[in-house]
């Protein structure tokens, strides 16, 4: 997969095994994970694995989560992107979500949504998809407000083992 979405301080591209370093720093940090049942991954093998499940997404689905590097200073800070999501979330399955995560030290930057700004216009004008989903943790108030912010709308609240998420979606307009 060759592709490469571009804003005005971000690059969006492909998992690398050289971001191996980068992702763990940010995904063993137990605050990135406050809100993602506190599992912080705590080897770098955890990693490895993640990314080579991403890459395999790609040629499966034609689409992933996608490192997010600062063009500034060409630095991962995290990951944004779609995903064509198959297991069952919310009783439902078989439905493109939209995410991201950030390195604690990239937080309340703007990069989140800007970067999901970037695969919201891919996903309706490239992709030509009908609806994007995405979950959040009732309680994480910058990623409820990043989803809001991007002209998602919350439809229902769900239990996940125990843990309160806030349902979204936003139906493709063509608006962008």
């Amino acid at each position: 997969m060759k592709l490469i979405l571009e804003t005005d301080r971000l690059i969006l591209r492909e998992f690398l095994l050289s971001d191996a370093e980068a992702f763990f720093a940010m995904d063993s940090n137990p605050n990135v994970h406050q809100y993602l049942w506190n599992k912080p991954v705590q080897k770098m093998e955890e990693t490895i694995e993640i990314i080579e499940f991403v890459r395999k997404q790609y040629t499966e689905n034609g689409i992933g989560r996608f490192a997010m590097i600062l063009k500034e200073t060409n630095e991962f800070i995290g990951w944004a992107g779609l995903k064509f999501n198959t297991e069952i979330v919310n009783n439902k399955t078989n439905f493109y979500d939209i995410g991201y995560r950030l390195d604690e030290k990239f937080w309340g930057k703007g990069y989140a949504s800007e970067a999901t700004f970037a695969w919201l216009k891919y996903a309706f004008e490239t992709m030509n998809i009908k609806t994007i989903e995405a979950a959040a943790h009732t309680e994480n108030g910058a990623s409820n407000r990043i989803l809001q912010k991007i002209g998602m709308q919350m439809t229902e609240q769900y239990l996940e083992d125990g843990i309160s998420w806030n349902w979204y979606q936003l139906e493709n307009n063509n608006s962008f």
